[in-house]
């Protein structure tokens, strides 16, 4: 099992850390924290009642064929 290891940096420090690193380290990093934002802001989204409702509205439009994705637009836009 892995060590964990909790750290508490102020966002200065971080930066500066950030800062460090070269190119490819640092789209690692972009890629893992959009990975994380992604999970929380979906959790967000499972407990947001205002949220599920909508997104069962646009559900139902897309299964009556009253919306489309945006793949089928672009699919029927260029014929």
């Amino acid at each position: 099992m892995p060590a964990i290891v909790k750290l508490q940096l102020s966002l200065e420090v971080l930066a500066e850390a950030i800062s460090s690193l070269d190119l490819t380290e640092k789209r690692q990093l972009q890629e893992l924290i959009e990975q994380q934002i992604f999970a929380d802001e979906e959790a967000l989204y499972e407990d947001d009642a205002e949220t599920l409702s909508e997104i069962q509205v646009v559900r139902a439009e897309y299964r009556d064929g009253e919306s489309m994705t945006i793949d089928e637009y672009l699919a029927n836009w260029s014929n």
